[in-house]
């Protein structure tokens, strides 16, 4: 997977920041807790977070140099009330366990999603909870199909032998049978489309380019290649009505550990 711009990422990702405030919403804190955000991204969710632990301590864990980095940058007025951890949340558990984990935007990055459920419930002592919303169902299927046509194309296959999408997107169903299985209970799961539209061709551009596109455009030999690569998404897009709009779909999880 290629690494993130965590710059660009805090300056482009207003609607996972959107979604993120209404997922924060969900958690009930009385302000004393420890909540790992399990993909802390450039912080700017977790300083949310943050600000409804006075008396708490928040462990900022992302897979990304940069996100950490960044992060560390947002959360520095916070001192040692958040911690950070760099590692693969697929693999990660966190130690001691949490009262709560808290996560946006990041599930779907993970491919295992027993293994991450597994690391998850070993994490959170009995009791905790986890609160979280990732990509699921048919999340970006309109861009995805148009992707792999051209990645199957003359133009480009020759790039992009072996190659495999970066997400695991789930169904609500097949996410709730993971999590009672690994022994959590009170478990709801549900899908939510969010459409997004973007304020023209430049901004979708930049944002798919660095937000969706990553490893497509990192098979690509050259900026010209690449720039052939998203000029072809991006004609579609025009096309679309409305123009320039991407199909999110949202999938959400609150489940207690039993």
């Amino acid at each position: 997977m290629v690494d993130w711009d965590a710059g660009v990422y805090a300056r482009v990702s207003a609607p996972q920041l959107a979604w993120g405030r209404q997922v924060l919403e969900r958690l009930a804190l009385r302000g004393d807790e420890t909540v790992l955000d399990a993909g802390c991204g450039a912080g700017r969710l977790t300083e949310l977070l943050a600000e409804r632990l006075p008396r708490g301590h928040v462990v900022a864990l992302d897979a990304s140099a940069p996100m950490i980095a960044k992060a560390r940058e947002t959360l520095a007025r916070f001192g040692q009330r958040v911690s950070f951890v760099q590692a693969d949340l697929g693999s990660y558990v966190q130690r001691p366990p949490v009262d709560a984990v808290f996560s946006t935007a990041t599930f779907h990055w993970v491919r295992d999603h027993d293994a991450l459920f597994d690391g998850l419930r070993d994490g959170l002592r009995p009791g905790g909870r986890l609160v979280a919303q990732w990509g699921g169902g048919a999340n970006l299927a309109r861009l995805r199909a148009r992707g792999a046509r051209l990645r199957a194309s003359d133009a480009f296959a020759r790039w992009f032998g072996g190659f495999d999408e970066p997400w695991t997107y789930a169904t609500a169903e097949a996410t709730r049978d993971r999590l009672v299985a690994r022994g959590f209970v009170d478990v709801k799961t549900w899908l939510d489309p969010r459409p997004t539209p973007f304020e023209g061709e430049a901004a979708f551009r930049e944002f798919v380019v660095h937000v969706v596109l990553r490893d497509d455009l990192a098979r690509l030999p050259d900026e010209g290649a690449r720039a052939r690569f998203v000029d072809a998404l991006v004609a579609d897009a025009a096309k679309d009505d409305p123009p320039f709009e991407l199909d999110y779909v949202r999938l959400n999880a609150d489940a207690t550990r039993g």
